[in-house]
């Protein structure tokens, strides 16, 4: 039987949502042992003078407690 946490993490990136999940996920795992999955909850938007300037995800990450 495995016990499964989840947390939630907000990430962001200049680059896309794509690349905000992929480096949420990374810093999260430097302190977060056993992720298993992670869930995009809500994609956003900043916006500066009409253009995107950044991309933000919250992700709820799911690891395993041992």
């Amino acid at each position: 039987m495995a016990i499964v946490k989840t947390i939630e993490i907000i990430a962001s990136s200049e680059k896309g949502w794509e690349d905000a999940t992929k480096s949420g996920i990374k810093q999260a795992s430097k302190t977060v042992k056993n992720i298993k999955s992670a869930w995009v909850s809500d994609q956003k938007v900043m916006v500066k003078d009409g253009e995107v300037s950044e991309y933000r995800v919250n992700l709820k990450v799911s690891f395993e407690i041992k």
